[in-house]
């Protein structure tokens, strides 16, 4: 540091404000640095709902920024020291740096700091609220629950506040992920990367698994796995989490005994297997299937069986159980998953079972979850934020099922040399399960090349070759919009193509689908997800 810098130490997990007593309009003017990110654009546009002045900077103009103008928030460009003078609390992300200006101002001028998860636990502890956490699955999972409540809520179900990470899609279009409703519930995301998830207590804590990932920040599993066994420890109402996975699994098999009466496990395996829930209760998921009729609006089908005495309340004539048939327009065992949570989490709110059943009929996917870009003369384009191994699995386990038969081609953007050096092992094998597989060079994020030096998309590739699945099925082209056109040069009718990975990539759908169509001149156009009614599939969140 220079001379005129102060010293700053910026932790995510510190606590400087008391939830339970501290109010929104305490904070005066509260300024955001990276306004328009998703994270905290969806934070500031539920500020300015609520009636907070509200500032911001970011480097570049975009929707987000304009849509907060629009709101009345005061849009600075670039990032410098005066951008702070009229604000009382300073709000900085994950990805702000000791160094950064208005850091430094803040500190200099005596501003209230507060980290991102600070002014989303403030929002939460004024609801009854549902936060959702895992290493994938949340932003689905949450966007089915805010779907469900949006669509089929009544009495204080109606219009419910909710924080998402990403947009969704309705039969309306696409809408933001973030909105101050009137409503007694607000859902969240709990991002569990840099350890602030461990701020919230939730009325309902839902852990869709729990995987070893961010070791950047926890060092090891075990640490990851303390910190989901804090969170889930802070809801004071239910948890319900997914017995399926080993690390959800060994949460539920944490809580003492009074927290094991309110929580929820929901699995895909026969309950009377399950060892080490004694006093959980246990929602069934069976009679799963995926139909490959690509027309079908609604390809996924299961039946829910929940224990009666789950729901005192619901007439089961006397039954110990009670079954519910779902529909979901969006394919894939691990999206059964996520709305089993989504419809538990809504029947302990007080839902009806059908109102809920009927709620998640009306939920298209989130933004970037398998979302269908287009169709040229046959060949799909699908889009997803898959970037850890599980969620890339999933992803393509779902596609093979919904679209048997076809040759699937995929573009990967790695995101985070820490990851694809952990997990390189695990890319590799997620990957395999696709036909044909061009890696591009790593999208950096908050990380620097020069710290990992040794990382690049060819970590990947040397770990197929180790492992003996090596092959001309997986290759690197480090420009990623080169990549994108050598993948539609090599797609023929039936194909279907993913671009893949929560970096940049997403931005490389219009050169393939303009390729496409350069080569198969005439052809006819399929309609995109946010087009058609019955579209897509959805990718582990």
């Amino acid at each position: 540091m220079t001379d005129d810098l102060v010293s700053v130490t910026l932790d995510p997990t510190s606590q400087p404000i008391t939830y339970a007593d501290a109010r929104l309009e305490d904070l005066g003017r509260t300024h955001f640095i990276g306004i328009g990110g998703a994270g905290m654009s969806v934070l500031a546009e539920m500020m300015l709902e609520r009636g907070v002045d509200v500032s911001g900077s970011d480097r570049i103009q975009s929707a987000k920024t304009e849509h907060l103008k629009e709101l009345g928030a005061h849009i600075f460009y670039g990032q410098k020291e005066s951008n702070v003078h009229q604000a009382k609390t300073v709000v900085w992300s994950s990805a702000i740096k000791p160094d950064n200006p208005e850091i430094q101002a803040a500190v200099k001028e005596g501003k209230y700091l507060l980290h991102r998860s600070d002014i989303l636990a403030l929002l939460l502890a004024e609801h009854r609220s549902v936060t959702v956490a895992g290493a994938h699955g949340k932003t689905t999972t949450s966007a089915m629950i805010a779907q469900i409540l949006e669509s089929a809520g009544s009495g204080n179900l109606v219009d419910p506040s909710y924080a998402i990470g990403g947009s969704v899609r309705t039969k309306r279009g696409i809408i933001d992920g973030g909105h101050a409703g009137h409503g007694d519930v607000m859902v969240a995301e709990a991002d569990e990367s840099d350890g602030s998830f461990e701020k919230y207590h939730p009325y309902i804590a839902v852990i869709t698994n729990v995987e070893a990932d961010h070791l950047d920040h926890y060092k090891s599993a075990e640490a990851v796995q303390r910190a989901f066994q804090e969170y889930a420890g802070h809801a004071y109402g239910h948890v319900v989490a997914c017995a399926d996975d080993a690390g959800a699994l060994e949460t539920l098999r944490s809580l003492d005994d009074a927290a094991r009466r309110r929580a929820v496990a929901y699995t895909t395996q026969d309950p009377q297997a399950l060892e080490g829930l004694e006093g959980v209760n246990i929602v069934h998921i069976g009679q799963e299937s995926v139909t490959d009729d690509r027309q079908q609006p609604f390809p996924e089908h299961f039946v829910l069986t929940f224990p009666a005495a789950l729901l005192p309340n619901y007439e089961t004539n006397g039954a110990p159980t009670f079954t519910i048939p779902v529909e979901l327009r969006i394919p894939g065992i691990h999206n059964a998953r996520n709305a089993a949570a989504a419809i538990i989490v809504c029947l302990l709110l007080g839902m009806r079972p059908a109102d809920a059943v009927r709620g998640i009929r009306e939920f298209y996917g989130a933004a970037r979850r398998f979302e269908t870009k287009g169709i040229v003369n046959g060949i799909t384009l699908i889009d997803d934020y898959a970037h850890h191994p599980t969620e890339i699995a999933a992803l393509l386990d779902a596609a093979r099922r919904r679209y048997p038969g076809a040759t699937l081609r995929v573009v990967f953007q790695p995101h985070l040399y820490s990851r694809t050096k952990f997990f390189a092992d695990d890319f590799a094998a997620a990957l395999h399960k696709a036909d044909d597989v061009i890696v591009t060079d790593v999208f950096p994020a908050r990380e620097k090349h020069a710290d990992w030096p040794d990382v690049s998309a060819d970590t990947i590739v040397d770990a197929a070759t180790q492992q003996g699945i090596g092959g001309d099925w997986l290759r690197v082209v480090p420009d990623m919009h080169e990549a994108a056109v050598d993948l539609a040069n090599d797609a023929k009718p039936g194909d279907v193509l993913f671009t893949v990975g929560a970096g940049s990539i997403t931005g490389v759908g219009t050169e393939i689908l303009d390729t496409l169509r350069q080569r198969f001149p005439g052809a006819s156009d399929g309609a995109s997800d946010a087009g058609r009614t019955g579209s897509g599939a959805n990718g582990a969140a």
